[in-house]
């Protein structure tokens, strides 16, 4: 392999060439659950809509390039949109019942995760083995040097920097934009924002569904770029780990790019060191990203502190 070239070089190469593809769809995920966080609502259910994101990108891209007649080119960008719809059809769902009377944001979204895992899992059982058309990558590697390993480190999709674009400007938008004002009205004192005139549960419903959508995209990450297929343990729990990182990030989009690199780094230390021919402990280093899920939660479930940062009405009950 490259990496075996390279010898110990190999190591944080391979950290560095897992960071860029390995951390989007914790990104989008992460950026689409600050949003639904600031405005007071917690949605759980990303695990089920990162499922279905995933799950439909693939199959539209599998049928637009075999059945429709489209090019390899375009059918998996057709995927990604059909993604993102795909979660915000889960997002209403999600919305409409966590603000009916008396209703628990965490049972909805336990709730949302076995149906949205369930639905995935059962459309998509005729697109695991079928070989879906990539999105393109961007092959920056070949503006700096003629090595193969770093032209392969450095091949970054499009929809990375996307989510990169998208972090610096939702912070713009939550500072800086009468509509993010609104938002974080509605998160932080709902009867301030009632006294405002803003109807708490049209912005709740929109920014679920927008956060939704942004977790739809995040699982076409998944089946069309890194690790570039359609499974039923694609996911493997990075839903749920979104919900975390955006604690560690205190509820900021900014803040949420650095944190979601960071569990990318991590969830990549085991192929890294595996690429240079070390075997022992693999499992526990491809642990990573669990044990700071972990490790977010310890430290920062507390009842005698509250977070900086955190909307003031999160994880109220509606009604």
């Amino acid at each position: 392999m490259a990496a075996e070239t390279l010898g110990w070089w190999g190591v944080p190469l391979g950290i560095l060439a897992g960071t860029l593809r390995g951390s989007a769809p914790f990104l989008f995920v992460s950026l689409g659950e600050c949003l639904t966080e600031k405005s007071g609502k917690i949605n759980l259910g990303l695990e089920g809509t990162l499922l279905m994101g995933a799950m439909s990108a693939y199959a539209i891209s599998y049928l637009g390039s075999e059945k429709w007649g489209m090019t390899p080119a375009a059918s998996p960008w057709l995927g990604v949109l059909v993604a993102g719809i795909a979660g915000m059809a889960m997002g209403f769902i999600h919305a409409w019942l966590s603000q009916q009377p008396k209703v628990n944001d965490i049972a909805v979204g336990i709730a949302m995760i076995i149906f949205g895992s369930g639905v995935a899992f059962f459309l998509g059982k005729p697109f695991i083995q079928p070989q879906a058309p990539q999105l393109p990558s961007i092959e920056l590697g070949q503006l700096f040097s003629g090595l193969p390993a770093l032209q392969s480190a450095l091949k970054i999709s499009p929809l990375f920097l996307i989510g990169l674009a998208l972090a610096p400007l939702m912070n713009w938008f939550f500072n800086s934009t009468r509509p993010g004002l609104f938002v974080r009205a509605v998160g932080d004192s709902p009867d301030a924002a009632l006294a405002m005139g803003v109807s708490i549960k049209k912005v709740r419903m929109l920014c679920i569904i927008a956060g939704s959508f942004l977790a739809g995209i995040g699982g076409a990450y998944l089946s069309l770029v890194y690790p570039g297929s359609w499974t039923e343990r694609i996911s493997s729990g990075q839903g749920l780990m979104a919900v975390a990182l955006v604690i560690f990030a205190r509820w900021n989009p900014i803040q949420c790019l650095w944190a979601s690199l960071f569990f990318g780094g991590a969830q990549s230390i085991g192929p890294a060191l595996q690429a240079v021919g070390i075997d022992q402990g693999y499992y526990l280093f491809n642990a990573a990203p669990y044990f700071l899920t972990l490790l977010i939660m310890i430290l920062t479930c507390s009842p005698k502190k509250t977070l900086s940062g955190a909307p003031g009405a999160l994880g109220t009950i509606s009604g």
